[in-house]
């Protein structure tokens, strides 16, 4: 099953594609202050399901991000890694990669590259 939010005053896209083994959340637009609680909320949802193994966020289409928007995803890397889900990034780009690498904390996430239904991990 796959959802679609947009919320254009927010400028952010949230796709939301159900498998067997787990989800793919599709970002697009800006992950900041104004949209992280949205985005937090519908991964907490999905984290919170009981047979979820893997949740892959895909952010190629991701052209901003700030402090909020690591903040949110470091709450979701908690939670995945206490219900031992494995968190999965794909499609990093440059900006909010250096934002993670800046921090210091890049390394505590798993990063991929996405082709057609598989993830293909990737060095961080």
């Amino acid at each position: 099953m796959q959802t679609t939010r947009r919320n254009p005053s927010r400028e952010l896209s949230i796709k939301v594609l159900d498998s067997d083994a787990g989800a793919r959340v599709s970002l697009s637009g800006r992950l900041s202050i104004d949209t992280s609680p949205e985005v937090s909320d519908r991964l907490l949802a999905i984290l919170g399901q009981k047979l979820i193994s893997s949740v892959t966020i895909d952010m190629a289409e991701l052209n901003y991000m700030d402090c909020s928007g690591v903040a949110t995803l470091l709450e979701s890397l908690k939670i995945a890694r206490s219900r031992s889900i494995m968190l999965l990034f794909t499609g990093l780009p440059d900006r909010p990669r250096y934002l993670l690498e800046a921090a210091g904390i890049l390394y505590l996430f798993q990063t991929g590259a996405y082709s057609d239904d598989s993830a293909v991990l990737e060095a961080s």
